[in-house]
């Protein structure tokens, strides 16, 4: 086939005795030990097949904890040596090699921050836990790990990676990075040791990770592959730069397989988002450390970090800054990826928004849901629900934001006749506000790509068209889906409707009309990353907030990148704030101290939205079944409304 698109992405790599079919690895994401058993559920095997049938050539598991007593963080760490682990791991490397992908197996222990939850303890409080010198961490003292422990941990991991190559996995990878032991004793902060395992020599403070890597080949074979993740550059003042990510690349040159070069140090929070990166970095931020260490090593090196363009993805490998690209999030979001690039449909993929709603939904609840691809998370049920119908109906989609979208492709993918209806001239609902705004520029393709996709589906769609109760009526439709959304509130605040004050929604679309310093009444996350554009803007902005805290809209781990965002552009947010009277030079406010004037030009209210209920209600009675979906029921999130709206859809012409 001649022209092909992407020639260097899909070459294969001999790692080790091992061909990978191409240059695209599904880096590790977790999936919890939800029991707490050491069982991993079915559905984990499934989660990890489904990359794998999407065309990545490596696929690697959750986290797995080499030594049960002293390297496990959580109840939900699975631990490789206990024998209940291993037929679930089993049924996982299988389901994933049987696609023609290597099922990877990643080993972990936790060092310092081991047995530090009291729960998982029981009652007598936290458990046993080594660092590489005694220090403070948290709330107790963790001695230094003695030489008899470390000979210990070193055959702890060589015994795992054969348990792991007998399971049926095709490659290891060690984890040595992101804060956890190994990368503890890299960090010259931390690892102040005066014997062979540590001090000043980079040699010494690497000596665990390649002893360990010396063991695992010993145990599984020279030819089996290895793979390390390092962080490149800690990111943070204090922390290791990218020359020590270099110096600890080149010990570990000749002794593994492959290098994967990450970033940051998971305990410390400004950095949480340059690891896992946010919506507010650019493209790739880390492929920079990679490229960097490809420079001094022969060992083949990966490169991880907001990868997900095709463009990009192939220009990494083909000019040489990495040879492997490694990606985590963009897997969830379309675990086709691989398989839509080789085929040239690359318009038809569903881009990783960075949302972080997957990780903080595994963190929360034990499974990763994402925000624009409603199977994740649901891997087992797919697998077995057949998409046919027992009764094809005539379905009427009311409103064509996100859910109503969602649910007019699902119902058409399901052969029902359907009929979308829009009130405006365009898809996509009131969060194309944003489309401007260059962090949510992925969010802007989803939007596209998925009005793309329903005016390729067999969907009767009407633009610029009100569906009253009568119009419902004469559609004679089996089901109706209201997805009428919801809009903005405007609080009853002394002087909200002066000449100075505007919704966010149009400030979001004309921002040439907000003038000066801005002060924005609301720490939602729609008045949050008002502030982060308008001060990108060059505004001067601070936030006044009633409550305690910021509302994150149960997204935890985007919180933890929006602050950071907050405190690099100089956003003020001011809690247990209550906004009192609008004047036309600023906002009255009232504290727990009295009153407090914050001076603005310009006065923004992002307090909430309002759902549009009764829009939705009044076509209850048209039509035999009727459901509701997204934010007219309650204004949440964009993965409830494409989880609500896929799950809704495939429920319909079951009888």
């Amino acid at each position: 086939m001649s022209g092909f698109k992407y020639p260097h992405l899909f070459e294969p790599i001999k790692l080790g005795n091992t061909i990978f079919r191409n240059r695209i690895f599904a880096s590790p994401t977790g999936y919890q030990n939800m029991t707490g058993d050491n069982i991993l559920p079915p559905g984990a095997a499934a989660y990890y097949e489904r990359k794998a049938m999407g065309g990545a050539a490596s696929v690697a598991s959750c986290e797995l904890i080499v030594d049960g007593e002293l390297g496990r963080g959580g109840a939900n760490h699975v631990c490789i040596e206990d024998p209940r682990a291993f037929s679930p791991l089993c049924r996982l490397a299988n389901a994933v090699s049987r696609h023609g992908a290597v099922a990877t197996a990643e080993l972990q222990h936790t060092g310092m921050f081991a047995n530090r939850t009291p729960s998982f303890m029981g009652a007598k409080g936290m458990g046993i836990a080594y660092g590489p010198v005694e220090m403070q961490v948290g709330d107790r003292i963790v001695p230094e790990m003695p030489e008899e422990i470390i000979e210990r941990t070193i055959e702890k991991y060589a015994q795992a990676a054969l348990t792991a190559k007998k399971a049926g996995f095709g490659m290891i990878l060690l984890h040595a990075g992101h804060g956890w032991l190994l990368h503890q004793f890299l960090s010259p902060k931390i690892n102040t040791r005066k014997d062979k395992w540590g001090g000043l020599d980079i040699e010494n403070r690497a000596r665990f990770t390649v002893e360990i890597c010396k063991a695992i080949k010993k145990a599984c074979g020279a030819g089996f592959p290895l793979e390390v993740r390092i962080s490149g550059s800690e990111c943070y003042d204090g922390g290791y730069g990218i020359e020590d990510g270099i110096a600890f690349a080149k010990q570990l040159d000749g002794v593994c397989d492959l290098i994967h070069v990450s970033a940051g140090n998971h305990e410390v929070d400004e950095v949480f988002a340059v690891t896992h990166p946010s919506m507010f970095l650019g493209e790739c931020p880390n492929v920079k450390y990679a490229a960097e260490i490809k420079k001094h090593v022969k060992t083949p090196v990966a490169a991880i970090g907001a990868i997900g363009e095709p463009e990009m993805m192939e220009e990494i490998i083909a000019s040489g800054q990495a040879d492997v690209v490694e990606m985590a999030r963009a897997l969830l979001a379309d675990p086709d990826l691989p398989l839509k690039m080789r085929t040239g449909r690359e318009e038809d993929i569903k881009q990783c928004l960075r949302c972080l709603s997957c990780f903080s939904a595994e963190m929360t609840w034990g499974e990763p849901y994402c925000a624009i691809n409603p199977e994740t998370g649901h891997e087992l049920e797919m697998k077995y629900d057949s998409p046919k119908v027992v009764n094809r109906k005539k379905v009427l989609v009311v409103g064509g934001g996100i859910g109503g979208m969602q649910a007019a492709l699902t119902c058409a993918e399901r052969g029902h006749k359907v009929i979308l209806c829009e009130k405006s001239g365009e898809l996509g609902g009131a969060i194309r506000c944003e489309k401007n705004v260059p962090f949510k520029r992925k969010l802007d393709i989803y939007l596209n790509s998925q009005e793309r996709a329903v005016r390729k589906a067999a969907i009767d769609l009407r633009l610029n068209t009100e569906v009253t109760p009568e119009y419902a009526e004469s559609i004679g439709a089996d089901v109706i889906i209201a997805a009428t959304g919801a809009r903005p509130v405007k609080p009853p605040i002394p002087g909200i409707d002066g000449g100075n004050v505007m919704g966010a929604e149009f400030a979001y679309l004309n921002p040439d009309k907000v003038s000066g310093n801005v002060c924005i009444l609301g720490a939602g996350l729609v008045g949050l990353e008002l502030g982060i554009y308008l001060s990108i803007l060059g505004h001067k902005v601070q936030v006044v907030e009633m409550a305690g805290s910021i509302n994150d809209g149960g997204n935890f781990l985007h919180a933890i990148g929006l602050r950071a965002e907050l405190a690099k552009r100089g956003v003020a947010v001011n809690l247990n704030t209550r906004a009192k009277e609008i004047k036309a030079d600023g906002v009255i406010g009232e504290t727990a101290e009295g009153e407090k004037f914050f001076a603005a030009d310009t006065v923004i209210y992002a307090v909430g939205q309002r759902p549009m209920a009764e829009d939705a209600l009044a076509l209850r009675f048209c039509a035999p079944e009727f459901y509701q979906i997204g934010d007219c029921l309650a204004p949440k999130n964009i993965t409830n409304a494409t989880g609500s709206a896929f799950a809704i859809a495939r429920d319909i012409g079951r009888i």
